[in-house]
């Protein structure tokens, strides 16, 4: 009875044609949902997570950075000061602009994303009478240290 006519089912080699293509069908099922899962996993937690941390470290050398640079900048006592210095920073951390601000004898740097900034005590000498101004990533960066015996101001 190989598919004679009144035969009540498939014949075998249909049976066996049939079998191929479901096994690859779940072979390929199987395969797009592990990659499906394992890139849920990894760009919902692990990328992101990882991406804030680069971020943050990358945040704490720019301010190092920059905090060596603005206190390299006052020179030894003299009677007139005047200095201009560039200083160097990344344009972007964590693919977003931040900013750098004076505040209470420190170095903040704020950026948008959560959990990228940090904040760096400045060294500088007790003639040093005030520091401000604020840096924003991807404009010239310089500071400026101006005045004398009587004190000196960085800004910038």
């Amino acid at each position: 009875m190989n598919g004679a006519a009144g035969s009540p089912g498939p014949t075998r080699g249909a049976e066996r044609a049939v079998t191929p293509v479901v096994s690859k069908t779940l072979e390929v099922g199987i395969v797009l949902l592990f990659v499906a899962g394992l890139s849920t996993a990894l760009f919902g937690g692990v990328v992101p997570d990882y991406r804030d941390a680069a971020g943050d470290r990358v945040a704490d050398r720019t301010l190092a950075g920059a905090a060596t640079d603005l206190e390299r900048s006052v020179p030894a006592a003299a009677r007139e000061v005047r200095v201009e210095r560039a200083v160097p920073l990344p344009d972007s951390i964590r693919g977003a602009g931040y900013r750098i601000v004076a505040a209470d004898g420190a170095l903040v740097l704020r950026h948008p994303t959560d959990g990228v900034g940090g904040r760096t005590r400045l060294a500088l000498p007790d003639r040093v009478a005030a520091v401000s101004g604020t840096w924003r990533s991807g404009a010239e960066t310089v500071v400026v240290v101006t005045g004398g015996d009587g004190g000196v101001t960085v800004g910038w």
